[in-house]
């Protein structure tokens, strides 16, 4: 047994205020594992651009009250040194412990002496980071881990004044993270808590479903005359909020997935809750097809992420990708901006690079402005003049005025729009799908992912990449290699390696931010969308033995 590791695990368990990983780490020390307690306290998590994010359990390399106590105090102490606004709102979400990481967060906030006030209840992510604008505060705190894994927690930050409410990122987090350590070297109980903080009344989430409500025209249909819908909150916390935003908006109720409408941390019917894994939105679409719905609508466990489900015609439904909500939803964007004159190029529409290349077309052809950003809306939400962005991985940041990152029920709301409109016309979203890639070409989109046990094997395989480039995908000759760690005009260094091929197609590999993978993304466009797929396929083929 090490003793240095020994030596930190009882100081540990002397400061931790929680029974249950108080006695859990004990037990590794009473019975001397050494591999496991080394796996704990070998370093600590790693406080970046995503926040934190782990898997409950006790020491440093986990989530747990220690390590949020600690973060707490660091992200005060933080605003307190910089002169920033010394106030902060609080939200948390519906997994484990969630509740109680929120309120250890404000009692030692209220400690330091910010002005805290805690949301009422477990509420989607959108309402906290609209709340951050809507109470002008110096920073929002987010408990959750939103899509991750049934055991996995985490903690979002978020910035007021000139942030403008969005997501940290460099340099911010690397400060946040100096003043965390600060903090961990020495021990919780000596930190002072309070419990004088505002815990926010019913009118906060009103005004965000208000807020929110007003981004679309009333329907174009009445109620009892809409498409049929079925919503599923994926055992998260994002029904009640967009029940009301739906009712708010003059749109029909949907009909509900009754074994996952409520928020539970144990995630019973999905074993990862994550629209965008196999099988996750299975009951949502047996119960549209029961119901016979036009359209089924999935959040994420937070809210903060939208999937969608269109009938297939063959007595079942697809899910669409995140590309192809994107390109729906970028189009919407596009016409409405024309329409309220912003066609000199001040709107911007703006995707991640790993997301389609389609809304850069959109944008051309609406006479809009157009960025790349690196994946995460921490870096969407700070294009200027943004009128419209998203993120294949089902992020849709679709009124930049409300809140300032994805929000997955203002983007359920815009879909709904827009499938009423389309109602309206004798229209479906599949005949849209089909006009969109009239207009603009038929784009088709895929990905390939590695999970790994061993996180040095990430880097293996970037280095792999790196020192013997293809000069061919998928029978398409490589026509330029861009390594963005090596700085690319507008974006800092990152692991990411860019192939582009004839054609128009592309790929483009790059680590995980919150999950141990490497992920590829492909894109290609062709005469048909039977053609572009079947260039997804052949460029998939290739890949995955590449970076297995």
């Amino acid at each position: 047994m090490d003793e240095d590791v020994l030596s930190r695990a009882r100081a540990w368990v002397e400061q931790d205020p929680d029974d249950e990983t108080r006695a859990e780490l004990q037990q590794l020390i009473d019975r001397g594992d050494a591999e496991e307690l080394a796996s704990r306290f070998a370093g600590r998590l790693q406080f970046g651009t995503a926040g934190l994010r782990a898997e409950l359990g006790a020491g440093p390399q986990r989530m747990n009250r220690v390590v949020v106590t600690q973060a707490a105090a660091g992200l005060a102490r933080f605003l307190i040194d910089t002169g920033r606004d010394r106030s902060v709102v609080i939200g948390y979400d519906g997994r484990v412990n969630s509740d109680v990481f929120a309120r250890d967060s404000a009692e030692v906030m209220r400690g330091l002496g910010l002005e805290v006030t805690l949301l009422p209840s477990a509420l989607p992510t959108p309402v906290l980071a609209f709340a951050v604008r809507h109470l002008g505060v110096g920073a929002g705190v987010m408990v959750t881990a939103s899509h991750n894994p049934p055991r996995d927690n985490g903690y979002k930050v978020y910035l007021g004044g000139e942030d403008d409410g969005s997501q940290i990122v460099p340099p911010v987090d690397g400060e946040i993270a100096a003043a965390i350590d600060a903090v961990a070297a020495g021990d919780v109980r000596d930190l002072t808590r309070a419990t004088d903080y505002t815990v926010a009344g019913p009118e906060l989430a009103r005004a965000y479903v208000d807020a929110t409500a007003a981004t679309v025209p009333a329907p174009a249909l009445p109620v009892d005359a809409q498409p049929k819908v079925v919503y599923t909150a994926m055992h998260g916390v994002g029904w009640e909020t967009a029940r009301a935003v739906f009712a708010a908006a003059g749109f029909a109720e949907p009909a509900v997935v009754p074994e996952q409408i409520e928020p539970d941390g144990a995630f019973p019917t999905v074993s990862f809750p994550n629209p965008e894994e196999p099988g996750a939105m299975d009951l949502s679409i047996a119960r549209g097809v029961a119901v016979g719905a036009d359209l089924v609508i999935a959040n994420d466990p937070d809210a903060d992420r939208l999937a969608l489900a269109i009938p297939d015609g063959a007595g079942s439904f697809r899910r669409l990708s995140g590309n192809e909500v994107g390109w729906l939803l970028g189009w919407r964007a596009a016409a409405r901006a024309q329409a309220a004159g912003s066609s000199d190029g001040t709107g911007v529409l703006a995707a991640s690079i790993v997301s389609s290349p389609a809304l850069a077309r959109v944008a051309e052809r609406y006479g809009l402005g157009y960025r790349d950003t690196l994946t995460g809306f921490k870096w969407v939400s700070r294009v200027p003049d943004l009128v419209f962005g998203y993120e294949e991985a089902l992020g849709y940041l679709v009124d930049p005025g409300v809140v300032r990152d994805k929000d997955g029920i203002s983007a359920a709301l815009a879909m709904l729009d827009l499938a009423v409109s389309f109602a309206a016309e004798g229209r479906t979203v599949a005949d849209q799908l089909d006009a969109f890639a009239a207009e603009f070409g038929a784009f088709a989109s895929g990905q390939v992912s590695t999970r790994v046990d061993d996180l040095s094997r990430i880097g293996e395989i970037m280095t792999s990449l790196r020192s013997s480039a293809p000069s061919s995908l998928g029978g398409r000759a490589v026509t330029g290699v861009t390594d963005y760690s090596d700085g690319v005009e507008g974006f800092p260094p990152s692991d990411i390696l860019r192939y582009d091929l004839e054609g128009g197609a592309r790929v483009i590999v790059r680590p995980s931010g919150t999950e141990p993978k490497v992920k590829v993304y492909i894109d290609t466009v062709a005469a048909s969308p039977a053609e572009a797929q079947t260039l997804v396929d052949a460029l998939a083929a290739d890949v995955r033995p590449r970076v297995s």
